[in-house]
């Protein structure tokens, strides 16, 4: 049946259904990870990040187009967990853009809003590397514009549209040798096919009904459908603070949790011009957590507070006030067993309590999984007069491992977002992180080259100031916290900590998870790979063997200070072992061992 305009019903079908497809594929666009490494999670973060903006367009459903589109990419950009559901986000706000007011969108419109999403891509990412995600959004977009002058009817349009993405991801090795290389396609891109196949599917089902997605072969080298979903589930986050220490009812300083929505329109007229900076600052008066997403028709505002009644009246000249929900997060925490009666508690030995964890707190009343938030401030009970006391700078730093968290909290970093390589913060996690901290300035370390995107991302979303040291690994992290200074200015904080970050030399050992080359490197799955920065030095069946041949390569032009953090896996008599070997062949450096406490990774190594 001939469909030649869709509604906001109709692309909710198809939004859902790139949705299933995406899921379907996690594990297999997982696998497509370059590195042959137990931890690729392009697959994972996209279908993350796609879950997200299915759920908050699932909770405002409309017959438009155009606010199906908006609904979805509200719920991408706070969603977004690393690059590539950054990127993910940004083509579908550049879509949203695209078809505001649209109650219909045509074959046109709809080639309109995929090239704007390509646009505002393009636009995001600093240094757009072709052979990737970008390049299957912009071929398919291009394609699509030709496409919807041949035809208005949109099955026969997505279908060329689909098949332009497939054709585009299968050249991806030619534009990125590495691919070529290793023998596959970008994960990226592949996930993106999935979602326009998804499309594709729901516009084939006849009433909405998606069809089942054919299983791919498995020997081809791009996933042209979708297998049987399979759910990616997500390692829960492990937190030292978890253990040691329980947050106070009392020190929930702002407990009223609110959500609501202003509608603009007052008996078909708009309501007074919206001030949204003014009202920022109204809620900040006695507020936190504050999140307002205003456009035409519509506001909405997340805000914690101790007086729900003002934050009404605040918003009551700007339109009609509807969909409220409001939590009360100190009896939701008596209720979840953090506090004993009157809202006190015993303190564990040794325990400290983390700052106003109201962001973690809800999380937990909602039954929401988020990673865990450390803190390296004591709260207590704070006095109302000194709640809005800013300090100058405050930083945050995103790392996996109890050990490795507490060095962290106790070299200069304030907050901990639990993550990393097997679980990358999403842009909603930062926000909230950024709001806890009570700083005048704050400093965002990533220590992963996939969280950066999302961390600039929230930094732009967030009113605070925020400046992000671009830190890929543990090692240039901890390296960028030591240069910190409490008595230097923001700018020169900031170029002392990246000019830190990029001394210092970052290496890993973990096992390979497939057969495979890369660099002249022949690598046996089980084996112990050795890799520096972005490159794969070594390969062998036996650790010590891959740990020295790793430790020869990264001292071979010096190194003064050589830090071993030791994972999960570390035994400590093969650690010792290779302190032992590595002090009589490197007798000029000096070598430090701290249990880091990491997954998947027994030894991270940094030398200096």
């Amino acid at each position: 049946m001939s469909k030649r305009l869709i509604n906001g019903s109709d692309l909710t079908n198809m939004l859902v259904g790139g949705a299933e497809c995406l899921q379907a594929n996690v594990e297999r666009i997982n696998a497509l990870n370059v590195f042959p490494v137990p931890d690729g999670d392009t697959g994972t973060n996209m279908n993350m990040t796609m879950t997200a903006g299915i759920r908050e367009l699932q909770g405002k459903p409309s017959p438009a187009a155009g606010k199906v589109a908006e609904a979805l990419s509200k719920g991408l950009l706070m969603g977004a967990r690393g690059n590539s559901g950054v990127i993910l986000s940004q083509l579908f706000r550049g879509f949203s853009r695209s078809l505001a007011g649209v109650e219909e969108a045509g074959t046109v419109q709809f080639a309109a809003a995929l090239q704007s999403g390509v646009d505002m891509a393009y636009k995001a990412v600093v240094k757009p590397v072709e052979g990737t995600i970008l390049t299957v959004a912009r071929e398919a977009a291009k394609h699509a514009a030709q496409a919807a002058r041949r035809t208005s009817d949109m099955e026969p349009f997505m279908r060329e549209v689909h098949a332009k993405a497939l054709e585009a991801l299968q050249r991806t090795p030619e534009l990125l040798p590495v691919l070529k290389q290793v023998g596959v396609v970008d994960s990226g891109g592949q996930g993106l096919v999935c979602i326009y196949e998804g499309f594709l599917r729901a516009l084939e089902a006849e009433g909405g009904e998606r069809g089942p997605i054919a299983t791919a072969d498995p020997a081809g080298p791009a996933i042209t459908g979708g297998m049987a979903a399979r759910p990616a589930a997500a390692a829960a986050a492990q937190s030292p603070a978890t253990a040691q220490s329980r947050l106070s009812t009392d020190a929930i300083t702002f407990f009223y949790d609110m959500e609501f929505m202003i509608r603009r329109r007052l008996g078909g007229r708009f309501a007074p011009r919206f001030d949204e900076e003014s009202f920022k600052r109204q809620l900040a008066r006695d507020g936190d957590s504050i999140l307002v997403i205003a456009d035409e028709d519509v506001i909405k505002v997340h805000v914690h507070t101790r007086r729900p009644g003002d934050v009404l009246n605040y918003a009551l000249p700007y339109g009609e006030l509807t969909d409220f929900h409001i939590l009360n997060m100190r009896e939701q925490h008596r209720s979840l067993g953090g506090a004993e009666a009157g809202g006190q508690r015993s303190e564990p030995s040794g325990g400290s309590e983390p700052a106003n964890a109201t962001a973690a707190v809800e999380a937990a009343a909602l039954g929401m999984a988020v990673p865990e938030v450390l803190t390296g401030t004591p709260a207590g009970d704070v006095p109302t007069e000194q709640a809005h006391e800013l300090a100058p700078y405050g930083i945050i730093a995103v790392a996996l491992g109890e050990g490795i968290g507490s060095i962290f909290l106790e070299n200069n970093v304030d907050i901990v977002l639990s993550g990393g390589q097997t679980m990358n913060p999403s842009t909603e996690d930062f926000v909230n992180a950024i709001e806890q901290l009570q700083a005048e300035h704050i400093f965002i370390l990533p220590n992963n080259g996939n969280i950066i995107l999302s961390a600039r991302q929230a930094a732009e979303l967030s009113e605070r100031n925020v400046t992000v040291i671009p830190t890929k690994t543990i090692p240039q992290g901890l390296a960028a916290a030591l240069a910190f200074r409490d008595d230097e200015g923001a700018e020169a904080n900031a170029e002392a900590m990246t000019g830190a970050s990029s001394l210092v030399r970052s290496g890993q050992v973990t096992t390979a998870v497939r057969d495979t080359a890369i660099d002249g490197v022949e690598i046996k799955e089980g084996d112990y790979i050795g890799i520096l920065e972005k490159a794969i030095i070594c390969s062998s069946p036996d650790m010590q063997d891959a740990c020295r041949e790793l430790l020869a390569v990264m001292l071979e032009d010096g190194g003064e200070l050589v830090t071993i953090l030791t994972g999960e896996e570390a035994v400590r008599e093969d650690t010792e072992s290779l302190v032992a070997w590595a002090r009589e062949t490197f007798p000029e450096a000096e070598f430090e061992v701290h249990e880091g406490g990491q997954p998947l990774y027994p030894y991270l190594i940094a030398a200096e």
